[in-house]
């Protein structure tokens, strides 16, 4: 796993020891920030939950979003996000956490969601962090090709779905404004 593009380009990332972590592949990484690199300023204020890893908000961090908040529940995978940031030279523009309860509503403009393939319902997942995209932010799903992703989910709508291998990412809209 490496970063693709940026300023941590060619940065070589390490994997977890163990396979309930599912790295998203650079591929399918590469996909996505073709379709995300017009919308990361240096203002972008990015959201990776489910990091696993950390890949996919080191990669919005080399591309230049001003900060990126990692989400992950799991211990291990906050240990790695941290090995993987220091790895880069990242020493500041991030914060790694283990929900998004203590985040602000309408705070984040790009959100990127991986949960586990086999989770049981991904309307609450993406329920989950509705309410923290900002006015005219976007929120990215990754799901498995073979379970198609709701289109709708409170404010946000599914704009597009690309297709990758066994892999799908659905993108969401979030309302241009807060009513």
């Amino acid at each position: 796993m490496r970063i693709i593009a940026g300023t941590y380009r060619g940065r070589t990332l390490k994997s977890p020891a163990d396979t309930r972590t599912r790295p998203t592949s650079d591929r399918l990484r590469e996909t996505l920030f073709n379709v995300l690199a017009p919308r990361i300023a240096d203002d972008t204020r990015f959201l990776d939950l489910c990091a696993g890893t950390g890949a996919i908000g080191i990669e919005a961090l080399s591309r230049g979003a001003s900060h990126v908040t990692f989400v992950d529940r799991d211990p291990r995978a906050m240990k790695l996000i941290d090995e993987n940031l220091r790895l880069c030279g990242v020493r500041e523009r991030y914060v790694i956490i283990r929900t998004p309860q203590s985040l602000p509503a309408g705070s984040i403009d790009l959100a990127v969601l991986d949960p586990p393939y086999d989770e049981p319902d991904l309307t609450v997942s993406i329920a989950a962090a509705d309410h923290l995209i900002a006015p005219g932010g976007l929120l990215v799903l990754e799901h498995a090709r073979r379970r198609p992703a709701p289109e709708q989910v409170g404010r946000l709508r599914m704009s597009r779905d690309l297709v990758s291998g066994d892999s799908a990412l659905a993108f969401y809209e979030g309302p241009r404004d807060q009513s």
